[in-house]
């Protein structure tokens, strides 16, 4: 099972985030679920603000796409109710509030990327952005959607 896999893994899936403006955290449409943006939250506080390659190391960044992965996971189960719907992930779009000159972006996603491995195997493997930013909601370090495919 997923959520045993993650607990494996050394974490618990968090409950949903509640959205930090007027938006929902994840909408089904057709075979697919896409989540809004997730930041670093753990039980409502910020893990990891400010910018990786000054504030933060690039360890940090990682860390923090793990925590945004797992929200984003948490929001996909908000809409389904059961992870095992998951036949794929499809893609995560990862932003990463960077210093000047900071340009280990995919390193930072990477975080995000392995853990998925981990938990669904060759169905974690996925498509990817990793985009530099120069600030993000709430000084957020890292901000991650995901698209994941539902099975029918």
């Amino acid at each position: 099972m997923i959520e045993d896999k993650i607990k494996e893994l050394g974490y618990d899936l968090p409950e949903t985030p509640k959205p930090l403006a007027a938006y929902i955290p994840a909408l089904k449409t057709g075979d697919y679920v896409y989540t809004s943006g997730q930041v670093p939250l753990v039980k409502g506080e910020l893990k990891f603000a400010g910018k990786i390659g000054s504030d933060l190391s690039l360890e940090d960044g990682q860390k923090a796409a793990i925590i945004c992965a797992l929200n984003a996971l948490s929001a996909i189960k908000g809409v389904l109710v059961n992870l095992e719907k998951i036949e794929r992930v499809i893609k995560l779009t990862v932003f990463v509030n960077s210093a000047n000159g900071f340009t280990d972006q995919p390193k930072v996603a990477n975080g995000a990327s392995e853990f998925l491995g981990k938990i669904f195997g060759e169905n974690g493997k996925h498509t990817r952005s990793a985009v530099g930013v120069s600030e993000l909601p709430v000084n957020s370090a890292v901000e991650i959607e995901m698209i994941v495919k539902v099975k029918e």
